[in-house]
């Protein structure tokens, strides 16, 4: 084939080509090699899909919904560009009978608009705003394609790894910013096999162009920090998405990326691709290519000034909420290090080196509190959500209030309760102690 990132060839039979590859596809998610009629590109996503365990079937999770993504997509470079890309294939994705999406960097979707009918379709799919559709959780599709290896791209029927997507077609092309090259996101029309035509994809390929144009008239002059000595600011407390900012620049990392920028914050002099590979997946056996593509991502998504490599480290100095909380406790601290933990670190990842991280920062933090006994700072741990079933806490906070406070008698109704929860007995009252 000529062109690569086409679908088809001229004179192919799209019926026969979609059959070819849906028995190439039954083959390989079984175990078997990569046969038959696949391109390139759409094998190395295959392995990149398998590599990070995405089920034959998967459905894109969506990560963000409501007031979340609102302020998400309202402060995202490609808002700007939107009414452009609506004028350029919005009336185009309505009369073809497809849809007009774009997503961010790590091919969250942001927007999804065009025809009523393709729209309720591409919903049972979980087509919608505020999904993610990088190969790392719905497979190989042309977003999550063409931001992963930074190229337009088509992704015709069976070529997509999850069955659920297989009855579409679609063609993304990627928009960077015009100011350093980095990678913003994607504008993706999906729909039929008639998006399997060379138009499709040069039609993509010349809105992100055009998009690319307006953003170098309309985009402030970027802010001379990155590759300095200019500190970033991470945020990674409390939060399943961690916030990097660097100078007046903020970006909302996905999961993925949040744990590798909290790893890499931790171990400034860098890790190896083998240690990032043991702190992210532990002893499970993952294609290195996976880790290779996220790290690639990342590098498109911060600019190479922000993110090296042999090793990987971050190259700028990094003020991160957790490590204030850390360096806080070593200094004792205490009541410094309470003010300025604001939860779990990324309570919902389930990489091994963040676990240990989150562990270890909660129980010395939780210790220093056991062991000062500050009734003010013990108040504030078992009001929030993390604290609030810490019985040696409640007990601690009993112990400490004297028998005038009003949050005494809240205190000790919450320690019995607990102690009967845990199957433990009830101590005898003390004073007005309502057991």
């Amino acid at each position: 084939m000529g062109n690569p990132w086409l679908a088809l060839e001229i004179g192919a039979d799209p019926r026969r080509r979609a059959g070819q590859l849906r028995r190439a596809h039954e083959a390989f998610v079984t175990g078997s090699s990569i046969a038959g009629p696949v391109r390139p590109v759409v094998a190395d996503s295959w392995r990149r899909s398998a590599g990070a365990q995405v089920a034959p079937d998967a459905l894109a999770p969506v990560d963000l919904v409501d007031e979340a993504l609102e302020e998400y997509r309202r402060s995202h470079p490609l808002a700007t560009v939107m009414p452009l890309l609506r004028d350029l294939l919005g009336a185009v994705a309505d009369d073809g009978e497809h849809v007009l999406a774009v997503c961010d960097a790590v091919g969250r979707l942001l927007w999804v608009e065009g025809h009523a009918g393709v729209l309720r379709k591409a919903e049972a799919m979980n087509f919608v705003p505020g999904a993610s559709w990088d190969e790392g959780h719905a497979g190989t599709n042309a977003p999550g394609v063409a931001t992963a290896v930074d190229h337009a791209v088509q992704i015709f029927a069976a070529e997509h790894y999850s069955s659920l997507v297989q009855p579409w077609t679609c063609a993304a092309a990627p928009i960077h910013d015009p100011r350093t090259g980095v990678l913003l996101g994607a504008v993706d029309i999906t729909g039929g096999d008639h998006l399997a035509s060379p138009q499709s994809l040069a039609l993509v390929q010349a809105t992100a162009r055009a998009a690319e144009a307006h953003l170098a008239g309309s985009l402030p002059p970027l802010s001379p920090v990155l590759g300095t000595a200019v500190p970033a600011v991470l945020q990674a407390l409390g939060r399943d998405e961690a916030l990097l900012t660097v100078g007046p620049q903020s970006l909302r990392l996905g999961r993925r990326h949040s744990e590798i920028v909290v790893l890499l914050a931790r171990h400034g002099d860098g890790l190896t691709g083998d240690q990032l590979c043991l702190e992210l997946y532990g002893e499970r056996t993952v294609n290195p290519v996976t880790l290779r593509a996220e790290l690639s991502r990342l590098r498109h998504l911060l600019g190479p000034k922000l993110l090296d490599s042999r090793p990987y480290r971050l190259r700028v100095p990094v003020e991160a909420d957790f490590l204030e909380v850390a360096q806080a406790l070593e200094l004792g601290a205490v009541s410094e290090a309470a003010r300025a933990y604001r939860g779990p670190l990324l309570p919902e990842s389930d990489a091994p080196g963040v676990a240990r991280m989150r562990d270890r920062l909660a129980n010395q933090l939780r210790a220093a509190l056991l062991t000062r006994r500050d009734p003010g700072l013990l108040d504030t741990w078992t009001r929030t959500a993390w604290g609030d079933d810490d019985l040696q806490a409640w007990e601690a906070l009993l112990a400490s209030l004297p028998e005038s406070s009003p949050r005494r008698a809240m205190a000790a109704v919450r320690v019995g309760q607990l102690r009967r929860e845990y199957g433990l007995p009830v101590l005898p009252r003390s004073g007005n102690d309502p057991w």
